[in-house]
């Protein structure tokens, strides 16, 4: 019996793998739902709205694998037209016309369809949710999670941010202090982040010839972008909010965003159908305070991740783990991929 501790894509991929291999296993999830950072929301007609991960690349190639394992499309980010660049408050925005810039991609139906098929794939008794880990006992023939209920296992995989267990998981034995410290030390990525999504009746910013994107430096917007669907029937925007902003009220912040939406794109931008956030500092099953600042991806793929502990008892296989591009979706996948064959190789 292998317990995977998390269900987001990292965890739900190992899943995935180990139901191909007829292992017993068990996902054990905190939240209320499956996907973790990826989270995707249906606004207005339906239109998907992403909260969390959205973006990739052709350097993604561990994710692009899994995509076409699993027979789920995507498609190129809309970037024709006009790039917009607010660098004074006092000066209307800047625009810029891009060419050649390299393409990122989005996931068609939404980042959670990614989450949804290999949950499908699952036999869905083997996920609980709304189970908080609370501790971890190593034992001679036996591992023990505790949770809602104690569970027994012969290997327990972190399928978690690091800083999460180890602020929030006690641990018997207890773990080398260098793991510890340096999990505490690891940066969670969209941990501060703040999302915003508007969904509009008609895509306005195309009638101006402008691609949808722009970038500010005085915010409360920082980045945004076109968000409508693939088959370009449903319209939005969508990005990113300056995570300072977390101290305002909903309302206020939601003032702010629009007032600056009606700097840079005029009055339309306020005739919306509908308005999403997401303040992942408020996800306690994302965000952890952390004891010192830490910088972006501070010790993301840090070697130490990619040990096993107690003779190969615990093994952790989360997107921060990662040796490529960890913290983001790519991180996720190869981070399971990973951690199935060191499974795999003990059995």
């Amino acid at each position: 019996m292998v317990i995977i501790i998390g269900a987001g894509l990292s965890g739900l991929l190992l899943g995935y793998r180990l139901t191909k291999k007829g292992i017993n296993f068990k996902i054990l999830e905190a939240r209320p739902r499956v996907g973790g950072r990826i989270n995707t929301l249906f606004g207005a007609n339906q239109t998907p709205i992403e909260m969390g991960a959205t973006w990739f690349g052709n350097q993604h190639k561990f994710l692009k694998a899994l995509l076409q394992e699993l027979d789920i499309e995507y498609f190129e980010q809309y970037m024709e037209g006009g790039l917009l660049f607010q660098e004074h408050a006092f000066a209307p925005p800047e625009i810029i016309n891009v060419h050649d810039q390299t393409p990122s991609y989005r996931i068609s139906g939404g980042s959670s369809i990614l989450i949804d098929t290999l949950y499908n794939k699952i036999d869905q008794k083997n996920i609980l949710l709304n189970q908080t880990v609370s501790g971890i006992k190593v034992q001679k023939n036996v591992v023990q999670v505790i949770a809602n209920e104690t569970f027994e296992a012969n290997q327990v995989v972190l399928s978690l941010p690091p800083k999460l267990w180890a602020k929030n998981i006690l641990f018997e034995p207890q773990l080398p202090v260098n793991l510890i410290d340096t999990a505490k030390q690891t940066q969670t990525w969209m941990e501060e982040s703040i999302k915003v999504a508007l969904t509009y009746k008609h895509p306005f910013w195309i009638n101006q010839n402008l691609s949808g994107a722009f970038f500010s430096n005085i915010g409360p917007i920082t980045e945004f972008y076109d968000h409508c669907n693939q088959q370009r029937s449903k319209y939005a925007l969508c990005g990113f909010v300056n995570p300072a902003k977390s101290e305002l009220s909903k309302q206020e912040r939601k003032t702010q965003i629009l007032n600056q939406l009606k700097s840079i794109f005029g009055a339309e931008a306020q005739s919306y159908l509908n308005y999403q956030e997401c303040i992942w500092s408020e996800e306690e099953n994302t965000y952890s305070k952390s004891d010192v600042e830490l910088f972006p991806h501070q010790n993301n793929g840090n070697p130490i991740f990619r040990e096993s502990y107690f003779k190969g008892k615990l093994l952790i296989s989360s997107s921060e783990s990662a040796i490529e591009f960890p913290g983001y979706m790519d991180g996720a996948v190869n981070a399971a991929n990973a951690t199935f064959k060191k499974l795999i190789n003990s059995k």
